[in-house]
């Protein structure tokens, strides 16, 4: 979303006031005119500078009111209809008040945020639909062959293809529901991280290098450190050493590291380099997932002799 620019206007308060006061204040110029120059212009006279009084003041409020609230309004609902058209329309530059400009920015947001979260479900979609697509046209084939009739020895191998693609089948449905189990927040909460740390059943052993108070519930703490440590003792790490400073957790492995070809894409839902070890690429993203359903964000830091991710909690 283009930024807003923050120039300065009066507050909305001010606005309604002025123009309540003006209303008041109106009548009493009016006979205040009346008082001192009813004498000396003749009534008809007055009767003119005070109507000319009126309708330039009035002007100035209508100006005003157009200016500061009521062009702000449709500009952000004529924002907002173009966004539940489903179009991407520039965001506007600036608004009337400051209320307006926090309104509108909250706002775009949103929309940036439901527009970004189509696109991911939609990219989501795609991914799924190519990676159920080789199993199941696999099964298919194997389950025609065995219609043809084949002889036994290719019958047991058709059958271990149908089992294997069917295992396949069912470990992606598997990390699907985890991966949306993950997105869904479960509310705030905090744990400690070598509690957490100490009954952790991973493949490698856990050292905590700086203890603290991770400000996730201890399920979600788990869940997130378990993903991690199953990635990396997948690449031959043997250790993992978790640090805790400022609401920053670092996870860093002696595994083999990321390559520099892959650090852009590791966290993408699908994305692996073991599929033949029968990785899903799906470990990571739901690591994202758990933590930005959490307020959080995970970058992968620069890696030395293994990989080191930084989990920073808002």
């Amino acid at each position: 979303m283009r930024g807003i620019a923050r120039k300065w206007r009066p507050p909305l308060t001010f606005v309604l006031g002025g123009t309540l006061a003006a209303v008041l204040a109106l009548p009493l110029i009016g006979i205040v005119n009346l008082r001192l120059f009813g004498n000396v212009l003749g009534w008809g006279e007055v009767a003119a500078l005070v109507v000319g009084i009126a309708i330039v003041s009035t002007g100035v409020l209508a100006f005003l009111l157009w200016r500061l609230v009521l062009r702000p309004v449709w500009t952000l609902d004529l924002y907002a209809q173009a966004v539940r058209s489903g179009a991407r329309p520039t965001a506007p530059s600036h608004f009337g008040t400051p209320e307006f400009t926090g309104l509108a920015t909250s706002v775009m947001g949103m929309g940036d945020s439901l527009q970004s979260r189509a696109d991911t479900v939609q990219a989501y979609a795609n991914h799924v639909t190519h990676e159920l697509k080789s199993p199941l046209t696999a099964i298919r084939g194997a389950a025609e062959l065995l219609e043809n009739g084949v002889s036994a020895e290719d019958a047991k191998a058709l059958s271990a293809t149908i089992s294997d693609a069917s295992d396949r089948m069912q470990t992606l449905l598997d990390d699907l529901t985890r991966h949306a189990q993950a997105a869904m927040s479960s509310g705030p909460g905090q744990s400690r991280l070598s509690d957490v740390a100490a009954g952790l059943d991973v493949p490698l052993s856990v050292r905590v290098a700086a203890d603290g108070i991770v400000p996730l519930s201890g399920d979600d703490l788990r869940t997130v450190l378990v993903q991690l440590a199953g990635n990396a003792a997948a690449h031959g790490a043997e250790h993992l050493t978790l640090t805790l400073e400022h609401r920053t957790l670092e996870v860093a492995d002696d595994g083999v590291g990321i390559t520099a070809g892959n650090r852009d894409r590791i966290f993408d839902p699908f994305f692996t380099t073991r599929r033949e070890q029968g990785g899903t690429g799906m470990g990571l993203s739901i690591v994202r997932s758990l933590v930005q359903a959490r307020g959080g964000q995970i970058e992968l830091a620069d890696t030395g002799p293994g990989a080191r991710f930084l989990i920073a909690m808002g």
